[in-house]
């Protein structure tokens, strides 16, 4: 089950967005995320911001992983994430698994697999490599891979995208997570995010939008590429192509309460407004946004919208996608 609603401060822009956000705001998350019985992930054992960017990974070599931790970033394969330059490598031979899997070994590695159900992580430094997570028929709210339970989970070349689409159905539950060239599509959410999470070099496109979701009091679902809740920390998009115009209705390229959240190097679009911060009534610190190429299709051409506690410490380099010129600054709305 996804985790119990925590209220976001509600945003808006007019009547209108005020709704969108507002029911965006209620989608709820696992509700066994952060379980009494393990300790939260520390900022040490995985810190997004010391991982190098895509421009940097691209000319380093390849090291083998550290006692603790993942290995260095692998270099993307081209230059805009797309379809054809994200997901398993062309070519590679998949194995289907068929039914729900949990994977608890630590330290193993799951390459070439095609999984017709849902997949959850309760061990340390797993990692995947080119494969398909498509889950099966959902009886209440799950994501098609769930790292909630583990810790520094890698996804590489994987792709995402549900056999069974439900107003119910996320691509992943992540936390303590590096995601790296993965395509994301046809779920409720993208990605939802607890701490320590980094995605990178991905496409996350064509959500799954429903008129009637129980998460929403039965109203229409509100798709966001990525959603970080309030309480967690240190979540990184970096060199992603998060493209909600795709999508009916799409709420957001990016919906967080998250301290510490960076956004650099991505092409961004869609959603009443495409990225949005929102607080809990608290001061939302530590945010970042910089170098960004927006498109044009958010519906209220509101490239970032903050809530009046919302610090945004840097926001430099971000341009209109279709002309470099750049944005206006950031909508502040309670």
């Amino acid at each position: 089950m996804r985790r119990s609603f925590r209220q976001y401060a509600v945003l808006f822009v007019g009547t209108a967005l005020l709704s969108a956000v507002a029911a965006c705001a209620a989608s709820p998350r696992n509700a066994s995320f952060h379980s009494p019985d393990e300790p939260l992930p520390s900022a040490s054992g995985l810190d997004p911001s010391a991982v190098p960017s895509a421009s940097a990974s691209a000319s380093a070599s390849p090291s083998k992983p550290a006692s603790k931790g993942p290995a260095a970033a692998p270099a993307p394969r081209g230059g805009k994430p797309v379809a054809g330059n994200t997901g398993p490598v062309a070519g590679t031979a998949l194995a289907v698994v068929n039914g729900n899997q949990t994977f608890g070994t630590s330290g193993a590695v799951v390459s070439g697999k095609d999984f017709h159900g849902f997949v959850k992580v309760t061990g340390k430094n797993i990692t995947f490599k080119n494969c398909v997570f498509r889950g099966g028929v959902a009886s209440g709210n799950a994501a098609l891979l769930d790292t909630e339970s583990g810790s520094n989970t890698v996804i590489q070349d994987s792709e995402f995208v549900p056999a069974h689409p439900a107003a119910t159905v996320d691509g992943i539950w992540a936390s303590s997570t590096s995601i790296y060239r993965s395509n994301i599509h046809g779920s409720v959410d993208g990605v939802k995010t607890g701490s320590d999470v980094l995605i990178q070099d991905s496409y996350i496109h064509d959500m799954s939008w429903f008129a009637s979701d129980p998460n929403q009091g039965g109203g229409e679902t509100h798709n966001d590429g990525v959603q970080s809740f309030f309480g967690d920390a240190r979540v990184t998009l970096r060199h992603n192509n998060i493209d909600m115009s795709t999508t009916k209705n799409g709420n957001s390229a990016l919906q967080s309460s998250a301290n510490d959240s960076k956004v650099d190097g991505n092409w961004l679009d869609g959603g009443g407004c495409t990225l949005n911060f929102a607080d809990h009534k608290v001061p939302l610190t530590g945010l970042q946004v910089t170098n960004n190429r927006f498109g044009r299709g958010s519906f209220y051409q509101c490239p970032i919208l903050l809530s009046t506690q919302a610090v945004l410490v840097t926001n430099s380099g971000n341009v209109w996608d279709n002309t470099g010129g750049p944005i206006p600054p950031p909508q502040r709305h309670d």
